[in-house]
């Protein structure tokens, strides 16, 4: 099967709860801390957060999902046009397919036409990155949509479930390393859904990450995609993974200094977006909601949906008695406890 059939194929079964992980992101074993007593003005409280930088409207990465075919083109299209008008980053797809298969450069480029000022990602995997990537290479890759970031994807659990994976995983980690000390922009380091463990998080810091994405269980299961691909939907791997606030917890405790992390694998509300900002995330980031409100009703669904999203995380961080998002912390959570 070529790479761009593959891209259809992943986005399609995605959108399939049957892909989804049974266990969840683990969200649920955190309640909040009401507060009787807010003391805010609610109109006051303000959901903008900062990333690399620059601050946005809500703590929301468009994660990557989507490009390397061409109706691909047409929700990178409409991914860009909803991020420029609220102030979102967000990240492509895996740009493997356009180093080569050139003809499909479109389907990421289309993103600065839509979006000329949004904060966008590149994205490769970190498996092609290890093959030894040119540096005419990686500057199409950041070059192609003028990339404010590059992510670099790690999926061994998806790669060993693939019938067409690639199986060597040596030399990644050095790879990483070298691309942050050559590349002008931030490299961010994200899993594909099966988590980043507190132990992987400290190797990343080492070799000079300072970006980090949990992309943990609890969300879509790649090897659920995989392996209903192969007609295997009963793989004892389906099921593999650290769940994202677990993800949270560890890499927190661990106080990288100067690391941001992104918390997402299972993001489905402003609640979980903001116990991940209680528990130490910096930002939250989900692809499949946005891919499933873009296809029950392009961007005017998407933006009916965030702007629910925005209005309910100001309604928590008013029940936290706060008003911005910077005064969150864990001290707002208390643990589940269950027979």
């Amino acid at each position: 099967m070529s790479i761009k059939d593959r891209k259809k194929d992943h986005v399609r079964l995605c959108l399939d709860d049957q892909s989804a992980y049974r266990k969840s992101a683990g969200f649920e074993a955190y309640d909040f801390v009401h507060n009787a007593l807010p003391e805010i003005d609610f109109n006051e409280v303000d959901t903008s957060a900062v990333l690399l930088g620059r601050r946005f409207d809500y703590p929301l990465f468009v994660s990557s999902m989507t490009g390397g075919y061409s109706e691909a083109g047409a929700v990178n299209a409409v991914i860009a046009s909803f991020c420029e008008k609220n102030n979102l980053p967000f990240g492509v797809g895996s740009q493997r397919v356009m180093l080569e298969k050139p003809e499909e450069t479109d389907s990421f480029s289309v993103v600065r036409e839509h979006a000329p000022t949004a904060f966008i990602a590149a994205n490769i995997g970190g498996v092609q990155l290890a093959t030894g990537l040119s540096d005419a290479q990686i500057d199409l890759l950041v070059g192609s949509i003028r990339a404010d970031a590059i992510i670099v994807h790690l999926n061994p659990l998806q790669e060993l479930m693939q019938p067409e994976g690639d199986l060597n995983f040596k030399g990644i980690l050095n790879a990483v390393k070298e691309l942050v000390a050559a590349v002008e922009v931030p490299v961010i380091v994200k899993e594909t859904g099966a988590g980043i463990s507190a132990s992987v998080g400290r190797k990343l810091y080492d070799a000079g990450v300072r970006v980090i994405d949990t992309a943990g269980a609890g969300g879509t299961s790649w090897s659920k995609v995989e392996n209903h691909r192969t007609g295997n939907s009963e793989s004892i791997f389906n099921e593999w993974g650290i769940p994202t606030a677990e993800c949270i917890r560890q890499l927190a405790e661990e106080e990288f200094d100067g690391v941001e992390l992104i918390s997402s694998g299972g993001i489905r509300s402003s609640l979980d977006i903001a116990k991940s900002l209680c528990l130490g995330a910096d930002f939250a980031a989900t692809a499949q909601p946005v891919i499933q409100a873009i296809i029950d009703g392009g961007e005017e669904e998407l933006q009916r949906v965030y702007e629910k999203w925005k209005y309910d995380l100001r309604v928590c961080l008013c029940l936290l008695g706060v008003s911005s998002i910077d005064d969150m912390n864990s001290s707002m959570l208390r643990p589940v406890f269950r027979p």
